[in-house]
């Protein structure tokens, strides 16, 4: 059975200074992104592009979805496949690279998923469970550019038991 999900959301822009975009430097970047039920996302652009450094920009926010869609298809393929998993931490980066007209696109962008199972005996099917993550993950199919995935499984020290 298909399904079709419909995502809302509204995006205000709240960076006019007054003269509104007379012209390139003379209005923020900055927006507030809000979806019914959710806290208020502060958004601008990216530095580069004069935004606000202390706000999301798209291009982190594109990342940010890459990385959660797998760590979320990934905990779902890992009970599928009988692995406990006890940590995930991923360090996600993303290459953009500007095409000299005034846009650009993203190159790729790499998921570094650290995973941390309860047993030894899970960590070839933990590490098996990224491939099927990776198919599930409805962000990671829509994007047009590479999504790597490059994991490290390790295994939870027994309580008690001296770090690695």
């Amino acid at each position: 059975m298909s399904a079709e999900h419909t995502y809302r959301l509204r995006t205000v822009w709240t960076g006019d200074r007054g003269t509104g975009t007379s012209g390139y430097r003379d209005y923020d970047r900055s927006v507030t992104i809000s979806a019914e039920g959710r806290p208020d996302l502060l958004a601008s652009a990216d530095r580069t592009f004069h935004g606000d450094r202390s706000r999301w920009n798209p291009e982190d926010m594109l990342v940010a979805a890459l990385s959660e869609c797998h760590l979320l298809s990934y905990l779902h393929a890992a009970v599928k496949a009988g692995v406990v998993v006890t940590g995930y931490d991923d360090e996600a980066t993303g290459v953009m690279a500007e095409d000299g007209r005034g846009g650009g696109a993203f190159t790729e962008v790499v998921l570094r998923p650290h995973v941390t199972v309860a047993e030894a005996a899970m960590v070839d099917a933990a590490t098996a469970a990224h491939r099927q993550a990776h198919e599930w993950c409805f962000i990671a199919n829509s994007v047009n550019f590479p999504v790597r995935v490059e994991p490290e499984v390790a295994v939870r020290a027994a309580r008690g038991a001296e770090p690695a």
